[in-house]
């Protein structure tokens, strides 16, 4: 699986979760962010206790026996490393394996591990992506606060080899708001990064995403109508569609819908978008 497949994936699996219908803590009130701090010594204790035999436990069971053989063989091997280059090979292997199977939260902890090792910018990055595809598609809230831990560990190591990356400070931007105790300065980072680059898709997608689970759709359809003319996908589509159904533009949001079907590689989705349709027509 090539990275495009891996992202048309992930993308699938959070859309057809609604995450963007949650609240973003500090978005919506003021006691979002209280209750978050407060609860910090919890979330500490929960993000000690999340690694990757943890997340890879599911991860194997999703992806069945056959999948997972090569996986096992590879952990194996990783336990009875002695030497540093071995176990860095062995770290980058497995890293490899988990997206090739479209499971980004053990290849987080491998890529994580790989960073940590050589320090290199690109390890960081993929990091930090992978904990914020998992994030973005986990419903298991146990083992979110080590994903935000991890995102942005990762992107702020990033981001110190090269500080003007503009996919680090929106990666550490979405991470920020994603753990709800700093969104506005995870807000401040995108709207810092379309400051430079005002067409950015990532930047404004998640811009989109965050001005719909506050309720700003009119400044959501802003934002998903400049990734669709540089990048027109279905996942943009589909949240133009869902913006305009709040703002209760039925025929914008049909025809929205309508495109994102024509680019949905996955049939059943298809079907759900075709019953989204009919309930906006009668």
């Amino acid at each position: 699986m090539n990275k495009k497949q891996i992202g048309v994936a992930i993308v699938i699996v959070a859309i057809m979760g609604y995450l963007y219908s949650l609240p973003v803590k500090g978005l919506i009130k003021a006691s979002a962010t209280h209750d978050t701090a407060k609860s910090a010594p919890m979330a500490s204790k929960a993000v000690s206790n999340v690694t990757v035999a943890t997340v890879s436990e599911p991860a194997k069971a999703a992806i069945g026996a056959a999948l997972s053989a090569k996986i096992n063989d590879l952990e194996g091997r990783l336990e009875k490393a002695s030497g540093d280059a071995e176990k860095l090979s062995l770290n980058k292997q497995l890293a490899a394996r988990w997206d090739d199977v479209n499971q980004p939260a053990p290849a987080a902890f491998y890529y994580q591990a790989v960073a940590r090792k050589d320090n290199s910018f690109d390890a960081w990055l993929n990091s930090g992506n992978r904990f914020n595809d998992a994030f973005k598609i986990t419903q298991d809230t146990a083992v979110t606060p080590a994903f935000i831990t991890g995102a942005v560990e990762a992107f702020t190591n990033a981001l110190k080899l090269k500080p003007q990356s503009l996919e680090g400070k929106t990666g550490l931007g979405v991470a920020y708001v994603n753990g709800g105790a700093s969104p506005m300065q995870g807000i401040a980072l995108l709207r810092e990064v379309i400051a430079q680059d005002p067409t950015n898709i990532s930047a404004n997608l998640n811009l989109g995403l965050f001005s719909m689970k506050s309720g700003q759709f009119d400044k959501a359809v802003q934002r998903f109508k400049t990734v669709i003319a540089k990048k027109p996908d279905f996942e943009s589509y589909f949240y133009l569609a869902e913006t305009y159904k709040q703002l209760g533009q039925k025929p914008e949001a049909i025809a929205a819908y309508q495109k994102c079907k024509e680019m949905m590689p996955d049939p059943v989705f298809g079907q759900r978008i075709d019953q989204y349709i009919k309930e906006l027509k009668n």
